[in-house]
């Protein structure tokens, strides 16, 4: 008897454990099917804070052109939010974009117009990025000219390794000053040192802009190319076909990236060409510029004209030597690049001395020009120095004195070398 009610309660239990099993069960899957489609609408359930709801207010009294997005055309880009971040609240500013404020970080904001990308979806547009605010800057290489200015020349430089041609590309010039109100400007173009041979553009009849789109490939070796100096030379034509020279650009090119995929394009300002004749030695080009802040004095040595070389047997290499004295006492020297065959080298090339303020009074510069020879010998083709009152007269005292007087500012001028310095 015992044996058969167990055998009940057994039975008893056990179905009851399969309808509390087939109750979750059951309710389980009601939670997963009918649950789901609720979940945008409790997105959009949350009652919005006051500022929300005045905004709201003051978006639904505006006619329904203002508030439909179809109807307004934008070429903003739109700024979407993910959904991960929509429990958080948002602020209005005055360009109508939104910002995250630190308070009350469980408040869903307004909803927008849905995203209609699937790869977005629950997103809303909260606002745009506005593309003028990413624009490159503004090319003002045409429109700012420094006073003085005599025109301004564009061009690019391009070097084929395999074929070994430099070629050049002369694009325009602008702000030409010529002799007359006519201007009908053309361009030489040198390949220095070699001042005999030259290529020449068309010239463009009375304009002050000439615009010249042309280009133009000189045979040089790559084992030479950097040693070579670019010389563009502008001219006018007046009506008796005289050639009247404007100005001219010096581009040396060893401190240049001419290999390379993309063409660059440079302008430089034209500068006057030093009229007055050589002097018996040759004349030499130098900016100075002294930083009183940092105690630098630099030296930019620029050019050499009408050099007279002393030893005609061997090629000509000619370099300068930039010494620093004070007191008539060696402090430190620098030389340049030796530059091979011509009597106006081009060089281009800048140099640092440490100098305090209190020793230019008694500190002076000495270039020397000196032209290699058999051996290690070398012959002096000139010398200049500048300095103070103590050690200068005339243009070198001049040159020095601006340079003080015009502090971090470079001052460029001319010397005549002499032999006897």
């Amino acid at each position: 008897m015992s044996e058969q009610v167990a055998a009940v309660a057994g039975g008893v239990i056990g179905g009851i454990l399969l309808l509390i099993l087939i109750g979750i069960a059951v309710y389980l899957l009601w939670k997963k099917i009918c649950l789901l489609p609720s979940y945008e609408e409790l997105t959009n359930s949350v009652t919005p804070t006051h500022q929300d709801a005045s905004l709201e207010d003051q978006t639904l009294s505006q006619p329904s052109s203002v508030i439909q997005p179809k109807s307004i055309r934008t070429r903003s880009v739109p700024f979407i939010i993910p959904p991960k971040f929509h429990g958080r609240d948002w602020i209005n500013l005055t360009n109508g974009e939104q910002v995250q404020k630190d308070s009350d970080p469980y408040v869903t904001p307004e909803s927008g117009p849905r995203c209609s990308f699937h790869s977005l979806a629950g997103a809303y547009l909260i606002g745009s990025i506005n593309p003028e605010l990413y624009k490159f800057p503004e090319d003002k290489s045409e429109t700012d000219f420094p006073e003085c200015n005599i025109g301004r020349l564009w061009f690019s430089v391009e070097y084929e390794q395999e074929a070994e041609r430099l070629l050049v590309s002369l694009i325009k010039a602008r702000k030409l000053q010529p002799p007359t109100d006519s201007c009908s400007p053309f361009v030489k173009i040198y390949l220095l040192p070699d001042e005999r041979r030259y290529l020449q553009s068309k010239t463009k009849r009375k304009t002050l802009n000439p615009q010249f789109d042309e280009n133009f490939i000189f045979q040089v070796s790559s084992k030479t190319l950097y040693q070579r100096t670019l010389k563009f030379s502008v001219y006018h034509v007046d009506k008796q076909k005289k050639h009247h020279l404007l100005g001219q650009v010096i581009f040396p090119l060893k401190n240049e990236t001419l290999t390379g995929d993309s063409k660059l394009v440079i302008w430089r300002d034209l500068e006057a060409e030093n009229l007055e004749p050589p002097s018996e030695y040759g004349d030499i080009q130098f900016s100075l510029s002294y930083n009183d802040y940092l105690g630098r004095l630099t030296v930019v040595v620029l050019r050499a004209k009408g050099l007279k070389f002393q030893d005609e047997r061997y090629t000509a290499s000619v370099y300068i030597k930039v010494s620093l004295m004070n007191h008539n006492k060696f402090i430190k020297c620098k030389k340049t690049t030796a530059v091979l065959g011509s009597p106006n080298p081009v060089y281009n090339e800048t140099f640092s001395f440490k100098a305090n303020q209190m020793e230019l009074d008694t500190a002076s510069l000495s270039l020397s020009v000196l032209q290699s020879a058999e051996g290690d010998k070398t012959h002096l083709l000139g010398r200049v120095v500048v300095g103070p009152f103590m050690y200068t007269r005339g243009k070198e005292l001049e040159h020095w004195n601006e340079m003080i007087s015009k502090p971090k500012e470079l001052v460029k001028r001319w010397h005549a070398l002499c032999r006897n310095t």
